[in-house]
């Protein structure tokens, strides 16, 4: 592949993991946008292994206390702080795959990746972003995870399924309507992240098998790297701003490129 793409490709995917405004969705479109071939799914989990590098360094003090808190979480000690966090990022994670799986047994997975299903969830779940953001409380912090709010938000972390809607955007989404402040709302999208990253890389990786060729290795390695980075900055970007800003940014960035995207689909 092109070094021009396999850049655009990583840099894509590293800003949009994180930022509400669709990954799955992006990658979709760039090869429409440059002309050239879907860049296949060996690379998209390159690309997701970068990310998902990003957010575990950035979130490290969370990591390694839900990870501590595994042998407690097997051993039934649920009163470790570690161990509950530890069971609520599986309980959120369930949902999604249960979904994924529905998905990829159907064949709807490959009917939804259209610029209209992507111009429709830009555009709808972006709005739906806006009002829970504008009308949801702030009464919540991270620490107050509860099982119940797990499992809600797990259910919503299902729906980023469908391309264009956005992981991040739909369970920061969920966070906010539950009552959470815009910046742990964000904390537990991105914690969320890692074992649904984990699982969707671990089934495309499964899926495509693992033999490549050199210049394949090499692609994969340069697209992971520098997913890596781009998504370290776009973390650190969006959790500085939101100290002060909204998410209407990213609303308005969505609804133009969705009104865009209809335009061009229906046309």
């Amino acid at each position: 592949m092109a070094l021009y793409h396999l850049i655009l490709l990583a840099i894509v995917q590293g800003i949009t993991e994180f930022l509400p405004i669709s990954s799955s969705g992006h990658l979709i479109l760039l090869p429409n946008a440059l002309g050239t071939e879907d860049q296949g799914q060996f690379l998209d989990v390159s690309v997701h292994i970068g990310t998902l590098g990003a957010v575990i360094l950035y979130f490290w003090k969370d990591v390694k206390q839900a990870l501590s808190g595994l042998p407690h979480l097997v051993m039934g000690k649920l009163d470790h702080r570690g161990a509950k966090l530890s069971l609520l990022l599986i309980i959120a994670t369930i949902p999604v795959m249960i979904f994924g799986v529905f998905l990829a047994v159907t064949g709807l997975n490959d009917a939804m990746r259209s610029m209209a299903v992507i111009g429709w969830t830009m555009l709808g779940f972006g709005l739906l972003l806006w009002w829970m953001d504008q009308k949801g409380g702030t009464t919540k912090v991270s620490g107050d995870w509860s099982m119940r709010d797990a499992i809600i938000m797990g259910l919503w972390q299902a729906v980023a399924l469908i391309p264009g809607t956005s992981r991040s955007g739909i369970t920061i989404t969920g966070a906010r309507a539950l009552g959470y402040d815009r910046e742990n709302s964000a904390r537990l999208a991105m914690l969320m992240s890692i074992p649904a990253i984990m699982a969707s890389g671990g089934y495309l990786l499964l899926d495509t098998g693992i033999h490549l060729s050199g210049p394949e290795a090499r692609d994969a390695l340069i697209a992971t790297a520098l997913a890596f980075l781009s998504a370290l900055l776009a973390l650190k970007l969006m959790m500085a701003l939101l100290k002060s800003v909204s998410f209407t940014p990213y609303v308005i960035y969505r609804v133009i490129l969705g009104l865009i995207l209809l335009g061009v689909a229906y046309t």
